[in-house]
């Protein structure tokens, strides 16, 4: 099962904190990273991607799912 963030609704930095903060929870496996702007799916992804994360972006309607992934 996925760790989830529900960072819609913040504005950055906050969802780029949370991300980070569940990444060195789990340090691998999958973690779930919800966002509503463009901004904070580019950070989030940039930020999980130089912790090594490969990152899937599924656009829901007007937001975001972001999927990283790391074994």
């Amino acid at each position: 099962m996925s760790n989830v963030v529900d960072a819609r609704g913040l504005s950055c930095p906050q969802p780029v904190l949370l991300a980070l903060n569940e990444i060195k929870k789990i340090n691998k496996g999958e973690i779930v990273i919800l966002v509503d702007t463009d901004t904070s799916k580019e950070n989030v992804s940039r930020a999980a991607t130089t912790q090594g994360w490969d990152v899937e972006v599924e656009k829901v309607e007007e937001k975001y799912r972001l999927v990283l992934k790391k074994d």
